[in-house]
């Protein structure tokens, strides 16, 4: 369980993993991987604020898979783990 709980309308996601991509006998190096675009919700804010002062709750919530841009967020490690923090309005859909 991660300790950090997001600000707002933002959004904490770990990026799941694609299994070793293999072409033939050839193996491709992490470096030359691109980014997942799936992700699961770790954990989210307490929800946007409009103008009116009125707090808005997000749509996603923990536990939901997420698609989201290859260079969406803030990259940051906690415990070791790698996470994404963005705001709602990055999460592209919800993979169902």
């Amino acid at each position: 369980m991660v300790n950090v709980k997001p600000l707002r309308d933002r959004v904490l996601v770990k990026r799941i993993e694609e299994p070793e991509q293999k072409v033939g006998e050839i193996i491709i190096p992490d470096t030359a991987k691109e980014k997942p675009l799936q992700a699961e919700v770790v954990a989210i804010g307490t929800g946007r604020v409009l103008e009116s002062g009125e707090r808005v709750s997000l749509t996603v919530k923990a536990g939901d898979k997420v698609l989201i841009g290859k260079w969406s967020g803030t990259e940051v490690k906690i415990d070791g783990n790698e996470y994404a923090i963005l705001r709602e309005e990055e999460i592209l859909g919800v993979v169902e």
